[in-house]
């Protein structure tokens, strides 16, 4: 648990960072968190709804492919959606606050994250 609690300390510490979760799609539960800001349990559920729907539609197009993130850009957040590499039903998320984060560079700190993150 230390290195999910570590990995998102991380995240959340990047310009902008605000709230990071690690969450498992099957269940739609939290398997970790860090920040504040708004309600991850209800964001972890409410973003597996998302990867899920990405999800049937790739197949349903029958694009054989995965996910590498999803972002969704607000007015005044971005949230990224990255599923894990070694165990895509597993995604983390991260909110930064767009006035302040380098959205190329939170982009490739949540790529490394999903590289450096042992379950």
């Amino acid at each position: 648990m230390s290195n999910i609690t570590e990995t998102l300390e991380d995240l959340i510490a990047i310009d902008g960072g605000k709230a990071a979760a690690l969450v498992d799609s099957s269940s739609g539960m939290l398997l970790g968190k860090a920040g504040s800001g708004l309600d991850l349990d209800v964001a972890a559920a409410g973003n597996t709804e998302v990867v899920r729907a990405k999800l049937k539609t790739m197949k349903s197009l029958g694009l054989d492919d995965t996910i590498d993130d999803i972002l969704i850009t607000l007015s005044t957040q971005y949230h990224i959606i990255r599923p894990l590499s070694s165990n895509p039903e597993v995604f983390i998320y991260l909110v930064l606050d767009s006035s302040k984060a380098n959205l190329a560079l939170a982009r490739i700190k949540v790529k490394n994250a999903d590289k450096g993150l042992i379950l």
